[in-house]
């Protein structure tokens, strides 16, 4: 799958881990578009994000306090769904449009593990892009969980603050025994995604 160009463009940041006070609380709203900055920020998300083989990322999971969201994800279709999202809000869909699935969920910030999760299948979430424009992403199947998942993070919750206490306690162990492993392969792609730029 090609990489987009934001990809190509950005750096790599370190992914803030479960336990890291930023992942903890509501992030600001963003209010200066158009700039620099913010899409220098895109770019390093969108990076980070594929060298962590991500679908989705969150600002607070690269440090920083906005609400911004970046993806990269297939629906149940197969079609591939890639932008960003700046002050989403997820709208409230009536229960007859949506039904509840329960399917693997992990998390970038939970490195390793995954879990059963069950979310709607349907999400709509209104926002803004980079430049302030209105914005309304609309996703089903697994990309309607990214965009719920991504959305969570913006208001301070990990998926695993909705599992019981005794599935979120295994779930932090698992990701302890096998975090080294994984940072370690982060950093491989790190690598081979540079070589491949330079």
């Amino acid at each position: 799958m090609p990489l987009p160009p934001e990809a190509q463009r950005g750096s790599v940041r370190r992914i803030t881990v479960v336990g890291e006070e930023v992942l903890a609380r509501p992030c600001r709203d963003v209010t200066e578009f158009g700039t620099e900055e913010l899409s220098k920020l895109i770019d390093d998300m969108f990076t980070t994000m594929y060298v962590a083989e991500g679908v989705g990322l969150a600002a607070n999971q690269v440090d920083v306090d906005l609400r911004l969201f970046v993806y990269d994800c297939a629906d149940e279709h197969g079609e591939r769904h890639v932008g960003h999202i700046a002050n989403p809000v997820l709208e409230e869909l009536p229960s007859a449009e949506r039904k509840l699935v329960e399917v693997p969920e992990g998390c970038l910030s939970v490195p390793g593990p995954y879990t059963e999760l069950a979310r709607p299948d349907r999400a709509v979430v209104h926002g803004q892009d980079k430049d302030g424009n209105r914005i309304t992403v609309e996703g089903t199947g697994y990309f309607a969980r990214c965009l719920q998942h991504e959305t969570d993070h913006l208001s301070g919750q990990l998926y695993i603050d909705r599992l019981p206490k005794r599935t979120r306690k295994r779930i932090l162990r698992e990701m302890s025994e096998q975090r080294d492993e994984v940072l370690a392969r982060r950093a491989e792609l790190a690598g081979k995604l540079q070589s491949s730029i330079d």
